[in-house]
């Protein structure tokens, strides 16, 4: 990637002390004349492909030395599993379009044939380079430190008689050849299952001629299998299942004669489409995740020593084209070698590990009510622990002043802490109200196994508002102090997942302040009742107020600089592509105001254009954690607004789903975050600059500069 010459006005700023001094220079600044046609497509990036830009800012940290080596390979894997989802969901959608003849043009203008044929082109490039990454850097890398994948070719005597008595005893009982004929036409295959397909000659032992076969490989056992250490020769050693099942191929098919067998993998639509007017959900969607893994084919990978017959084959059988095949040089399922990534007797190949901080002061079991009473805790994950949220609701459900808890739900994890704690309330007689949001997609069934368990328990479940998911993350306690009702709560830019909250960086609130959490129970009430949207006070919520809200601060920083104040905006978000939020910041960039956007995902805005945007930077932070953080700051003429929210600045956000966005009223706390932000503006070292061409350009230190990673910054300050 070519070096960034752009570094950001905070860095610059913080780095004037390193820069030589020169001589002042007198410019004529040209008068750019602003440009005011806000419908020119030239002004918008497409969705589609700005995804797919995140995804390949993903690759590349494969090729990263800063990352230790197992890392590396975690993030070329990431990248695979990323792209699973992306044409499941997205291509899927788009060949959709097209099928059904109800094509959407976004704002780029751009066409449905024309966005996949970009995605074709873009997708096979960064596969290919993806698969060299693994054969020519990362396993050569990984046999340097004495960690092997064994190709069928490497294998000795002893470990090809151990591969035998393996595949005999674990693969054999479970695996279904299936001979192509008449009587078994091609078998239903399931989606992003690995398979083989085999090449035949000869009759079975009913005389009938076979040509080809398909193998499914279980699903039911692991890809990647430890050789045992007393037959190799010291080191970590593996070997991959597609390769047992490669070499016993022939043994399914006895008395025949194998020409070839290949493997390759078909990815389907994976979407699913409810009707509004369902009686049922949870039944609705039980039925609808039946037919998941059958959707239409939209990729076919193949090995690329597949011959092309074969290769065309397949693709017929799928109705498929030549541009949605992927030949490539190594297993066709990439994404279910993780498990390679956390061997344990190689520290020294993966992230040190670090344990979460408390706040300073709040220490691990502590009343968590008593603290939020002396003041808002205000914690930043992973960083900063999770534990006090789980222990907050551990707490409650214990309490015997608690009287109800209710909470919204959308990802949790299959053994969750927070929904234990939920069954033990409601278990102990608190009222206990959860909102689950049954379409989190994929995870589904997980929340409808949650909803049944909290249900056992005695919790009273909804599942929000049909049309409408609800993505808010919001925890209420109501508990009784000195014979009054006191309302606690906890509110979130991330999902109620103890894991993830080891992986993502979010935001917690806890507070009691009366205002704040009058309005997370009038929210509850909409979600659980009926009737016209409530009134609330300090919170902004989709679908109602949220977008209006973010117009209105937008709106108001530009009147604060054609007042002849300063006017600067700082958004962190994961997505960008509301047009009326777009169209808002290019007038804001006009009128003078400073926009640092950090964006990690899909922006369809284009920075940099003159006369347009050219006071808006849009930077990506890739790095160790995912950055999931929802944070908005308004100048405000020296009274600033920072905000924390469940929602990106998407239109499936602001007009279609239930969001929150809540205000860090504290000056202390306000002023944190800005500093926080401040640290992900002046990282040069994992930060991506968008160009207003589309491409973005990795941030690299100049030889005068301090490194700048964010995240070790934050790990250093606040663990």
């Amino acid at each position: 990637m070519s070096q960034d010459e752009t570094i950001s006005g905070a860095s610059v700023e913080s780095e004037a002390a390193e820069q030589p001094k020169s001589a002042p220079e007198v410019e004529t600044t040209p008068v750019v004349e602003k440009l005011t046609d806000y419908g020119n497509t030239d002004y918008y990036i497409n969705r589609e492909l700005s995804n797919l830009q995140f995804n390949l800012r993903v690759l590349e940290q494969a090729a990263n030395e800063d990352h230790p080596l197992l890392e590396r390979l975690r993030y070329l894997l990431i990248f695979s599993s990323n792209m699973d989802e992306f044409f499941e969901i997205r291509v899927a959608g788009l060949r959709q379009q097209i099928d059904f003849s109800r094509e959407q043009v976004g704002l780029d203008g751009m066409q449905p044939q024309q966005v996949l044929k970009e995605i074709s082109r873009i997708t096979h490039e960064s596969v290919a380079r993806q698969y060299v990454m693994l054969q020519e850097q990362l396993l050569p890398a990984l046999q340097e430190h004495n960690v092997h994948i064994l190709r069928r070719s490497e294998w000795s005597e002893a470990q090809i008689q151990w591969v035998s008595d393996y595949f005999y005893s674990e693969v054999m009982p479970v695996i279904s050849p299936i001979g192509l004929d008449p009587a078994h036409p091609f078998p239903r295959l399931a989606n992003k299952n690995l398979n083989f397909i085999v090449s035949l000659e000869g009759q079975d032992a009913f005389g009938r001629e076979t040509g080809m076969a398909i193998i499914p490989a279980p699903r039911s056992l692991p890809r990647v299998i430890p050789v045992p250490a007393e037959l190799c020769d010291g080191g970590t050693h593996f070997t991959l299942l597609s390769a047992m099942i490669h070499q016993h191929a022939g043994d399914l098919f006895p008395g025949m004669t194998i020409k070839g067998c290949y493997q390759f993998r078909l990815t389907r639509n994976s979407d699913l489409i409810l009707d509004d007017e369902v009686e049922d959900l949870a039944t609705a969607l039980q039925g609808e995740l039946q037919t998941r893994r059958w959707g239409s084919a939209v990729r076919l990978e193949v090995a690329d020593n597949c011959t092309p017959e074969l290769a065309h084959f397949l693709l017929k059988e799928f109705n498929l084209t030549e541009d949605e095949l992927y030949e490539v040089n190594g297993p066709v399922n990439l994404s279910r070698l993780m498990d390679l990534c956390n061997l344990p007797n190689h520290p020294e190949l993966q992230y040190q590990p670090f344990t979460p901080s408390f706040p300073k002061g709040l220490m691990p079991k502590e009343n968590l009510f008593d603290a939020i009473t002396v003041s808002d805790i205000l914690l930043l994950h992973p960083f900063q622990s999770f534990t006090p949220v789980v222990d907050l609701l551990r707490q409650a459900a214990k309490d015997p002043h608690v009287l109800a808890i209710k909470q919204t739900l959308y990802r949790t994890g299959a053994k969750s802490e927070i929904v234990d704690a939920l069954v033990d309330a409601a278990r102990n007689g608190k009222e206990v109200i959860v909102v689950i949001e049954l379409r989190a997609r994929f995870d589904e069934e997980e929340n409808l196994t949650l909803a049944r368990r909290l249900q056992e328990a005695g919790a009273i479940v909804v599942y929000g508002v049909v049309g409408y998911k609800t993505h808010a993350k919001l925890m209420m306690i109501v508990r009784r102090e000195e014979g009054k009702i006191v309302r606690y709560a906890h509110l979130g830019t991330g999902n109620y997942h103890a894991g993830n909250a080891r992986l993502y960086t979010d935001y917690s609130l806890l507070t009691r302040e009366k205002d704040l959490t009058n309005d997370v129970a009038k929210i509850f009430q909409q979600l659980t009742g009926m009737g016209k949207a409530v009134r609330v006070k300090k919170l902004l919520h989709a679908p109602f107020t949220l977008k209006k809200g973010l117009l209105d601060h937008i709106q108001q920083e530009i009147n604060h600089v054609e007042a002849g104040a300063k006017g600067q905006i700082i958004v962190k978000c994961n997505s960008l592509t509301e047009a009326k939020v777009i169209k808002a910041l290019y007038k804001a960039s006009q009128a003078g105001v400073k926009v640092d956007l950090i964006v990690r995902g899909i922006c369809c805005l284009r920075p940099g254009v003159p006369g347009l945007s050219e006071n808006i930077r849009v930077r990506s932070i890739v790095g160790r954690f995912l950055e999931h953080t929802r944070t908005f700051y308004f100048a405000n003429n020296g009274a600033p607004r920072v905000y924390g929210s469940s929602a990106d600045w998407m239109v499936r956000n602001l007009d279609h789903r239930i969001e929150t966005c809540f205000p860090i009223e504290s000056p202390k706390l306000s002023a944190r975050v800005k500093k926080e932000l401040d640290t992900y503006l002046q990282d040069n070292c994992m930060s991506w600059q968008l160009q207003a061409d589309g491409s973005y350009r990795q941030n690299h230190p100049r030889s005068n500069q301090t490194r700048r990673d964010s995240q070790i910054q934050l790990l250093e300050k606040l663990v």
